[in-house]
């Protein structure tokens, strides 16, 4: 691993580290994971291969990128005070977040140190056509995870945002929290 891919992966490590403690949901909340992303999307992802069996490749784990995003977004608090949205990653969300962000690491740690006989082979077996598959399948499951996370926490404070603008119910305002820091 180079330099820019220990800086790149503890960089969007650290992301959701930075949101246990709680902070102000603003534009640098979707600005900077997305920022990190399109680097790493446009450092590493030169093609996205077709042949053989490389899309199940891919589209699995994009869609274990969506499914780590989604479920890290939905277990993120989001609440309102006065006029500001403020979110805060839970031990769920963030266990999730290090799993797929960590995952990419690992695999790499691991085929530099070791597994790449193991990676050829597997991939001879299952027609992985090349090593741009593994690559293109790591770098889109990362950006899908952060694209849907993102995603589904700007849903769900909008709905947080629509729920507190909304009139008193029996001279009681209702619940504003969105929480779910498990």
């Amino acid at each position: 691993m180079t330099t820019t891919d220990w800086i790149t992966d503890i960089a969007l490590l650290l992301v959701v580290f930075r949101q246990l403690r709680e902070g102000r949901l603003d534009t640098k909340s979707y600005v900077i994971p997305l920022a990190i992303v399109a680097f790493v999307a446009h450092s590493y992802l030169n093609t996205v291969p077709t042949a053989g069996n490389d899309l199940v490749l891919i589209g699995t784990l994009v869609a274990i990128g969506a499914a780590l995003g989604i479920a890290g977004g939905i277990y993120t608090r989001i609440r309102k005070v006065d006029t500001h949205l403020f979110i805060k990653a839970g031990a769920v969300s963030a266990t999730l977040w290090v799993l797929g962000m960590g995952a990419r690491m690992g695999f790499q740690l691991w085929v530099d140190h070791g597994g790449a006989d193991n990676v050829a082979r597997f991939s001879l077996a299952h027609q992985i056509t090349t090593e741009d598959a593994w690559v293109a399948a790591f770098v889109l499951m990362a950006l899908t995870e952060v694209v849907t996370r993102l995603g589904t926490i700007f849903l769900r404070a909008r709905a947080v945002a629509r729920e507190h603008s909304q009139p008193a119910v029996d001279g009681r305002r209702a619940a504003v929290t969105a929480d779910r820091t498990v």
